[in-house]
């Protein structure tokens, strides 16, 4: 008999799913087919790489992935961000309700960091007793054990960790894309900004051992991998916990040296922590994107102390100035909240100075969401017509500054790593420049996956039309 409790927790969890696919076979005999699986992500990147580690796990044990949510399992990978990310599940669950009617053999699970709210947990249990599994974050990689749970227990499964220290590798995952992928170097965050729900929900700052990251992108990039994105919360405070302390910028170091890999990205990067040794790393490196996602959030040193995010405005800036003029063809985008609570016109005013002095070449701007359960929360709100006003004068900027930013290398011939078809013209390509803008131009599916030069023709605001051009 096997005695799971002595196994180390990768080989625990391959045996579950050696288990889990008995079950999803015996289910396959029943329905006379194969049993088919859903996975919806809401979210952020590091949702979108953990739903690639549930598919990975769903397809080894037999099921077949679809993108109809009329399936017979059906999860959604969840992201609590804003309150309405929330209702938007609460939505989709009457519709899955629906379904279940009609199909007994059906399951839904729930994951993600909106399971990590004991009001949510509270709320599902009440309202939403159809809901078969429900875990958080801390626990994905028990997935396969928390499969077979389903298969043998009746009811609702809840299994929510409120944090953990454990980090498991090597469990199977399914890449969206063949030719590039994100790796999770780190988890969690330590930062506390008080308009954020993040690191009550994704727990404290865990780095992944170097050596585990090296490993895992040299097995991806020897099966086809040309582009890695490093992820994490704020990947420029990767290394601090470990017991042999490494520096991210040494991390891209190494990563660099990985032969056969093309390009580097990663996200996101906090501005109290960007280092100048990062700095001169990117500037001299032949595989690091030209793109920085430097999160500015608000101009006004004021907001910025409120918000808890440990700079000044004065500080942004000199830090931009110095990437300028360090590396010169760095593309920096940015994140922008409008209608932060206690915010003034006057606030306002200095984030647009901001844009205009970094000349940003794209920034995600938002109106600011209250957040249950965080510090902002608790703070005196700004009229909703006063910060739509605000938002539009924003706006404004960014696409002004932006535009004058992208159309610089109009003219240029450049590396573009074409992507996927273009949706809206099957004759063209889509395929994105170091610094992340696209291009769309002729060509066909045997592109797809690989970096060509294009020259880029003529700048349409946010994106290039071009041709290809041989090397």
């Amino acid at each position: 008999m096997t005695n799971v409790t002595q196994m180390n927790e990768t080989d625990r969890q391959y045996y579950f799913m050696e288990k889990a696919s008995g079950y999803v076979a015996k289910l396959g005999e029943e329905l006379g087919r194969k049993p088919t699986c859903c996975v919806t992500t809401f979210g952020c990147q590091m949702n979108a790489r953990d739903s690639e580690k549930l598919v990975g796990i769903l397809e080894k044990v037999g099921y077949e992935i679809i993108e109809d949510e009329n399936a017979d399992f059906v999860i959604y990978n969840t992201c609590t961000v804003r309150d309405n990310a929330n209702q938007r599940v609460y939505g989709r669950l009457g519709v899955l309700n629906g379904y279940k009617r009609k199909n007994p053999h059906m399951k839904i699970a729930l994951c993600g960091c909106m399971m990590q709210e004991p009001s949510v947990i509270e709320k599902i249990k009440n309202s939403y007793r159809f809901v078969d599994l429900i875990f958080g974050t801390h626990n994905i990689f028990k997935f396969a054990e928390l499969l077979c749970s389903l298969f043998e227990n009746e009811g609702m499964v809840i299994d929510i960790w409120k944090d953990t220290d454990k980090i498991v590798e090597d469990l199977p995952v399914e890449r969206k894309y063949s030719f590039k992928s994100g790796i999770n170097i780190m988890f969690g965050c330590n930062n506390f900004c008080s308009y954020c729900i993040v690191p009550y929900v994704r727990g404290r700052e865990r780095s992944r051992n170097p050596k585990d990251i090296i490993r895992e992108i040299e097995g991806l990039v020897a099966d086809g991998v040309v582009e890695i994105m490093l992820l994490g919360q704020n990947v420029n405070s990767y290394g601090k916990n470990l017991e042999e302390p490494i520096t991210f910028a040494q991390l891209l170091q190494e990563v660099e040296k990985i032969e056969g890999l093309e390009r580097i990205r990663f996200m996101t990067s906090h501005p109290k922590d960007l280092s100048d040794e990062l700095i001169e790393v990117m500037k001299h490196s032949k595989k690091i994107c030209r793109h920085l996602h430097l999160p500015l959030q608000s101009g006004s040193t004021k907001i910025l102390k409120a918000m808890n995010r440990r700079y000044t405005k004065e500080q942004y800036l000199e830090l931009a100035e110095k990437i300028r003029k360090e590396i010169p063809d760095m593309a920096i985008t940015t994140d922008i909240i409008v209608g932060f609570p206690g915010e003034t016109k006057e606030d306002v005013d200095e984030t647009i100075d901001v844009i205009r002095r970094v000349k940003y070449d794209n920034a995600f701007t938002f109106i600011y969401s209250k957040r249950t359960g965080t510090p902002a929360a608790t703070m005196e709100q700004v009229p909703e017509e006063l910060v739509k006003e605000q938002f539009d004068r924003v706006l404004k900027t960014v696409q002004e500054t932006a535009r004058e930013q992208v159309s610089r290398y109009q003219g240029q011939i450049c590396d573009v790593l074409v992507e996927e078809i273009n949706e809206n013209d099957s004759s063209l390509v889509t395929g994105r420049m170091s610094n992340n803008t696209l291009v769309h131009f002729p060509g066909d599916a045997s592109l797809v996956g690989k970096l060509v030069n294009v020259s880029l023709d003529g700048c349409h605001g946010f994106y290039y039309m071009g041709h290809m051009v041989q090397s």
